[in-house]
């Protein structure tokens, strides 16, 4: 019997482990895609315990707190950090078959080198030594980073953000990880949205342009943009409930954003005309940029009401929503390619069952510019655990070409989630090394170890365009 979380957790033929020891181990992270907040890096926060680093806003656990009859109380409410430490540890000791098993201990193991399984028993040693050890400098927040072997992220940015705590870090020279705003404009998309109009207010404000049509608040991101870049910015990022192609003239896009802006509600249709209208400029805008395109698609968001009433969005009542976007999808990235402005682009499914099809679709829009230019995202929150991730990765295999895939990301919003990264190079090395151990690939180790140092690593850093 292996032990527990021991050198070789996840790794069971000699092939896995060479390549996972030798090759991804040591190779760095580059975290493209995530929810921490920049200003905790610029101030270099050092959290007093446990809890308010692995608890605050994970709506992972929170989720499976409520699963396990936890009140409220001890998840978003106002018990004592250690009470809802100790409701976390009850309930993760049932949490059998749970990827937030492995996440959990192997935060543990590295970061505070609590070696013993978490449970009601040993919650009290377990808050005992991690908060001792949160309290020394190397806990800090950017040294947590560099620690944790970090050459770049990015963080999820509103177009109305003013980047004022990325301009710390990028003037601070002491802090040589590059941390980069991502464009998320859902905010400007989303037309239907109660806070539309109010929002549009703040972006005028920032861009300088007052939006009052559809053509100035595409000036006005535009202006935006122009400003994320500066900053370094390499990426946008799309929650999509569908993607949509519901093509429409420029004078009915005008008259349903006129529509819209007199406080008069939308029907589904005028929803998806303007909804086409804004991705299809924002797609040729970064093409024009030279920024990839990341469409997150298939989730049901804020399915209890009585919970959003109280608690508000990403809290834990989201779900896999079973759409199949074929159709539009490929009109959509068509539509885009047919004038040569298809950006490089990842398509995330929330839905594992969407595999296939997005693995087949990417092969539609390749070119020879770019290798892997329109990519499948790794396995996305539901499905970012070892079936999800052996699942969508054997997909992509089969459908697509795997070495050029661009990798794992946190899209987490805890500092201490680097680990994810050591769970799916794990994961990786054993899928492929099951491979060669049955004869489905040579033994060429020359070959493999380019293989996993770029999914791991490098074929990020050339499909993003980063310097490093």
């Amino acid at each position: 019997m292996k032990k527990f979380m021991g050198k070789n957790f996840l790794l069971t033929t000699d092939t896995a482990k060479d390549l996972y020891h030798d090759f991804a181990k040591t190779m760095p992270i580059l975290d493209y895609h995530c929810h921490i907040n920049p200003q905790e890096i610029a101030e270099d926060r050092q959290f007093k315990n446990i809890t308010q680093v692995w608890l605050g806003g994970d709506h992972y656990k929170w989720r499976q707190m409520r699963s396990n009859g936890v009140d409220e109380k001890y998840i978003t409410g106002d018990a004592s950090d250690y009470e809802k430490f100790e409701k976390w540890a009850e309930t993760l000791e049932r949490l059998i078959g749970n990827p937030l098993y492995h996440w959990s201990h192997l935060e543990l193991k590295r970061y505070f080198g609590f070696d013993k399984p978490l449970s009601k028993k040993t919650a009290k040693e377990a808050w005992e030594v991690c908060n001792k050890k949160l309290a020394t400098p190397e806990m800090s927040v950017r040294n947590i980073i560099k620690n944790s072997n970090v050459t770049l992220i990015c963080t999820t940015d509103d177009p109305a953000d003013s980047l004022e705590w990325h301009k710390v870090i990028k003037e601070d020279k002491s802090f040589d990880v590059q941390v980069l705003p991502a464009w998320r404009p859902d905010k400007a998309m989303n037309i239907e949205s109660e806070g539309f109009v109010s929002y549009l207010t703040d972006l005028s404000k920032a861009a300088g342009i007052e939006v009052n049509s559809f053509k100035s608040l595409t000036e006005a991101l535009t202006k935006r943009m122009a400003f994320f870049d500066e900053y370094g910015c390499k990426a946008s990022d799309h929650a999509l409930d569908h993607v949509m192609y519901y093509p429409a003239t420029a004078e009915e896009v005008e008259e349903i954003f006129a529509k819209r802006l007199k406080g008069e509600a939308l029907n589904r249709e005028e929803s998806l005309k303007y909804r086409t209208a804004f991705m299809l400029y924002a797609g040729k805008e970064y093409h024009r940029l030279g920024w990839v395109m990341q469409l997150h698609f298939s989730c049901r968001r804020n399915n209890n009401e009585l919970a959003f009433k109280k608690l508000g969005p990403d809290t834990g009542y989201d779900c896999i929503n079973n759409y199949s976007p074929t159709d539009e999808m490929t009109s959509f990235l068509d539509a885009l390619n047919k004038t040569d402005e298809l950006p490089k682009t990842i398509l995330y499914s929330l839905n594992p069952n969407d595999n296939a099809m997005i693995s087949s679709i990417i092969g539609c829009f390749q070119d020879e510019k770019t290798a892997g230019k329109v990519q499948q995202g790794s396995a996305w929150w539901f499905n970012d655990h070892k079936v999800g991730m052996i699942d969508q990765m054997t997909s992509l295999a089969n459908l697509g070409v795997l070495s050029n895939f661009v990798g794992m990301l946190t899209d987490s919003r805890s500092f201490l989630s680097y680990t994810r990264h050591e769970y799916f190079r794990r994961i990786l090395c054993e899928l492929i090394g099951g491979w060669v151990e049955n004869g489905e690939y040579p033994d060429d180790m020359e070959a493999l170890e380019t293989i996993i140092k770029d999914i791991s690593y490098n074929n990020a850093v050339k499909y993003f365009g980063f310097d490093l």
